[in-house]
C-alpha cells in the first residue's frame, strides 16, 4: 500500500482551504484518510499553515511521500529539514543535540526572515497609500484652482458693469456742471 501526503479541499466556492492529511494513494482527494496531520489556509496573508510536525516527521519516516505542493509547504515549515537531520542521527553522523541546535537555528532565521517580509510589506502598503493621498492632494488642488478661475472671471464681468455707472453718473454730473459754466459767461 503505497501511502501519501497530500491535500484534501474543504471551504466554500472560491474560499478553498485544506487539510493536510496521511492517506492511500488510491482513495480519491477529499475520500478515506488515514490520519489528519495540518490545515492550510492559502487565503490569509502570509498563508496559514498548522501542522502537527511530530506526526508529520513519523510518516515521512516510515515512508509516506509527500505531493508537490505538500512537499513545499512541509519544507516551507521546517518539517523536510526535521526529516534530513533525523536520518543523519540514525546514520551517526550527528547526534541529537547537534540536529536539535541546527533545526532551532534554522527556526529563528525563518521567524526573523517572516518578520522581516511583513514589514516590508507594511512599509509597501503605507507608502502606497501616502502616494494615493497625494495624488488626490494634488487633484483636489486643481478642481480647487480651475473654480476659483471661473469664479474670478464671472466677478470681473458683474463688476464692469457697476464701474460703467459710475463713470456714467461721473460724466452725466459733469456734463450740467459744464452746461451750468457754459451758460454763465453767456448769460454775462
Amino acid at each position: 500500500m503505497a501511502v501519501k501526503i497530500r491535500l484534501s479541499r474543504r471551504g466554500r466556492k472560491k474560499m478553498a482551504m485544506y487539510d493536510i492529511i496521511v492517506a492511500d494513494s488510491r482513495s480519491p482527494r477529499d475520500g478515506r484518510f488515514i490520519e489528519k496531520i495540518g490545515s492550510y489556509n492559502p487565503n490569509t496573508d502570509p498563508s496559514t499553515v498548522v501542522i502537527k510536525s511530530d506526526r508529520a516527521v513519523h510518516w515521512l519516516m516510515v515512508g509516506a511521500q509527500p505531493t508537490d505542493t505538500t512537499r513545499s509547504i512541509l519544507s516551507h515549515e521546517g518539517v523536510m529539514l526535521r526529516k534530513h537531520l533525523q536520518v543523519g542521527v540514525q546514520k551517526g553522523a550527528i547526534t541529537q543535540e547537534q540536529a536539535d541546535e541546527k533545526f532551532t537555528q534554522w527556526k529563528e532565521g525563518k521567524e526573523g526572515r517572516i518578520a522581516g517580509t511583513v514589514e516590508t510589506k507594511q512599509q509597501q502598503k503605507e507608502t502606497e497609500r501616502q502616494a494615493r493621498m497625494e495624488a488626490e492632494r494634488k487633484v483636489n488642488e486643481a478642481r480647487a484652482e480651475a473654480i476659483a478661475k471661473k469664479n474670478k472671471v464671472e466677478e470681473p464681468a458683474a463688476e464692469a458693469p457697476a464701474a460703467e455707472a459710475t463713470e456714467g453718473e461721473a460724466t452725466a454730473e459733469e456734463t450740467p456742471a459744464a452746461d451750468a459754466t457754459a451758460e454763465t459767461p453767456a448769460a454775462e
